[in-house]
């Protein structure tokens, strides 16, 4: 994971400047190669506080929000984690540089391919790219200590707050489709003692944060918005 010492310390920088504190997340953001998940011909600007275009219609997101999201889903050297929008790889390859094993998911089997590639040309094998509607999940390798989405919905789409083991947190940017919205984070609680009442209400099963303003595409699938409105 190399790249220009000067240009990614630029988007250690940005990460700061954003109100980024976690050290860890930091040193992830001065690690990852951002260069090599655009295209060629937007590899001088890779390192800008902002997001490019990488086919299909999509973008890899800004820098700083990419550390924004990783921080806010608060994670450790052990955990699992899905990420929902693979995108170009690069905010997988940071999740991953945090926790155990990534899971992230891509509706578009073209993006998914070059986010392969572009994984596999950094040696890491503890991140699988795998194809389907991320507002499903993947239930296959559930529960997840993390699951961090990277467009906008409506709503937390159920089966990712079902997919979440206790204690674990989805972050992801809830609003309307185009318009103001807000990063959310989702905890779930532990289970109720033996000697503690459940309380089987979705506020009673998570605790809710809202975090910061945000801008993303929507959220494309069952539990998000219907592609092309």
């Amino acid at each position: 994971m190399a790249g220009s010492t000067r240009q990614l310390s630029d988007l250690v920088a940005q990460a700061r400047q954003y109100g980024v504190r976690d050290e860890a997340v930091l040193e992830a953001m001065g690690r990852v190669p951002r260069q090599r998940f655009v295209p060629r011909r937007f590899a001088a600007a890779a390192f800008d506080d902002g997001p490019l275009p990488i086919g299909e219609g999509q973008t890899i997101s800004q820098p700083a929000m990419v550390a924004m999201m990783a921080e806010a889903a608060q994670l450790s050297p052990d955990d699992r984690v899905l990420e929902v929008g693979a995108g170009s790889g690069y905010g997988a390859l940071v999740l991953r540089a945090l926790a155990g094993r990534v899971v992230t998911i891509e509706r578009r089997s073209a993006l998914a391919e070059k986010a392969r590639t572009a994984l596999a040309s950094q040696g890491l094998e503890e991140v699988e790219v795998v194809v389907g509607d991320g507002t499903l999940g993947w239930p296959e390798e559930a529960p997840y200590d993390a699951i961090v989405v990277t467009a906008a919905g409506p709503a937390p789409p159920s089966p990712l707050l079902e997919q979440l083991a206790p204690g674990g947190r989805l972050v992801i940017p809830i609003g309307p489709r185009y318009g103001n919205q807000h990063l959310m984070r989702y905890t779930r609680r532990p289970a109720a003692g033996p000697h503690e009442v459940d309380d089987p209400t979705p506020s009673g099963d998570f605790r809710e944060e809202r975090l910061t303003p945000v801008r993303f595409v929507p959220l494309i699938g069952a539990h998000g918005y219907a592609p092309g409105r």
